[in-house]
């Protein structure tokens, strides 16, 4: 079973929850392209890269989610979260000078889940109204908006899990 990146549940508001994240490491990859090619593109160097494309020639157990942000109007920030409890100085050096390692500090972030295929549409729309929830319960977004998949390509669109994801901080 894929191990799947932890929080804590702050708050469940209904229309999205309120989570604290601790710190934690990313592999990220920056590509261009539209949303659907981004995520596609994305994937191959970094899952290279936890087969063991890297200097240490060391394999990384696969998680979820896998996150895509969108930096551009055609660029994207495509990553995979590392094992729970990753410290970020144990990490092999990526072997493809495209992947980069990022330490994330603790976060609090607002979620919205839902379920069915990916497309830009869907996202989208969970996330604008995350971010209307999130600012009618008194919270500031810090960042982009960005998305996060739980499974596989082949798996059924009706039995896939995904999230719209925000970074907070309180205002009220």
């Amino acid at each position: 079973m894929t191990e799947k990146q932890q929080f804590t549940l702050v708050h469940d508001y209904g229309d999205f929850e309120l989570r604290s994240y601790p710190a934690h490491v990313l592999m990220q990859v920056e590509v261009e392209g539209d949303f659907m090619r981004a995520g596609n593109i994305g994937f191959g160097p970094l899952i290279s890269y936890i087969s063991g494309n890297n200097l240490e020639r060391q394999k990384i157990a696969m998680t979820a989610p896998v996150i895509q942000e969108p930096t551009g109007p055609e660029s994207h920030l495509v990553s995979f979260v590392m094992p729970n409890g990753t410290d970020p100085k144990d990490v092999p050096v990526p072997a493809n000078s495209r992947v980069a390692i990022k330490a994330m500090p603790e976060q609090l972030t607002g979620v919205r889940k839902f379920g069915g295929g990916w497309n830009e549409t869907r996202f989208n729309r969970e996330g604008d109204l995350l971010l209307k929830a999130v600012a009618l319960h008194g919270f500031e977004p810090v960042g982009n908006l960005y998305w996060a998949r739980f499974d596989p390509p082949w798996k059924p669109g009706f039995l896939k899990s995904n999230e719209a994801l925000i970074n907070l901080k309180k205002v009220k």
